[in-house]
């Protein structure tokens, strides 16, 4: 299960998985996108529609995926937003609504969809090392170091480091491996909006390589946290060494 698996770095998690032999539920809200990538990439993908805050929602994608392949194993969260905007602006106080938004997708709908899938994570039937499932969630290098207009961005990605370790420990009794990624600047749809000169100077503020991150370089750690069974517990900043200014 990939949330936010239209596009960006989710859409890169299900081509990677597609094309190692697995198996893949897209949740998204981004109709158009999904279905074309169903086409394209054929059985062995599906879509469910999902807001990745409503139980309901999740629930559904959780029995499509059993409906349609038998069980859960892995879970991809890359859904998120990054809605930037000062504590205190020209036009005033940040609206709470904002920050609400922006918790409640990248954090609380995390735990949403961590919360649903353990449920039937810990039915599978363990591997030779006792293994049942992996949880790969993703943060932000603004977990660490965010910027002035990302309070709101970098609370949530810094919730999402701040329950790995509490994840981990307690599926450690369920079998089932708990990780977290935080990328630096990635060419994703969060930066597509922006000039191509602009995007070339991000990425020239990244020390090696200076350059913006690929998603499928993304989506190739992902593939080495599944494969890799004593990576647990732990958050892994893939970000080319860059350390964010101010602003």
């Amino acid at each position: 299960m990939v949330t936010g698996g239209a596009s960006g770095l989710g859409e890169a998690c299900v081509r990677m998985l597609i094309s190692h032999g697995g198996k893949a539920t897209i949740l998204d809200l981004q109709d158009d996108r999904a279905e074309k990538l169903v086409s394209e990439l054929g059985s062995n993908v599906i879509f469910a529609r999902t807001d990745v805050t409503n139980e309901e929602s999740v629930q559904n994608a959780v029995k499509k995926t059993l409906d349609a392949f038998g069980k859960v194993n892995v879970v991809i969260n890359c859904a998120g937003v990054g809605d930037p905007a000062k504590a205190l602006s020209k036009k005033g106080p940040m609206p709470l609504s904002l920050f609400n938004r922006v918790v409640q997708i990248n954090l609380v709908g995390t735990f949403n969809v961590i919360r649903l899938a353990l449920e039937q994570m810990v039915k599978n039937e363990p591997n030779e090392e006792g293994e049942k499932g992996v949880v790969v969630n993703t943060a932000s290098a603004a977990a660490f170091d965010g910027q002035i207009g990302q309070p709101a961005y970098s609370a949530s990605k810094a919730g999402v480091v701040g329950m790995t370790l509490p994840l981990a420990r307690e599926c450690a009794e369920y079998g089932i491996r708990v990780m977290t990624i935080a990328p630096g600047l990635f060419d994703t749809p969060m930066l597509a909006g922006l000039p191509a000169a602009a995007r070339e100077a991000l990425g020239k503020m990244v020390p090696f390589p200076p350059r913006l991150g690929r998603p499928s370089e993304y989506a190739e750690l992902c593939r080495h946290i599944i494969e890799n069974p004593m990576l647990n517990g732990e958050v892994i900043r893939l970000d080319g060494a860059i350390r964010m200014a101010p602003k």
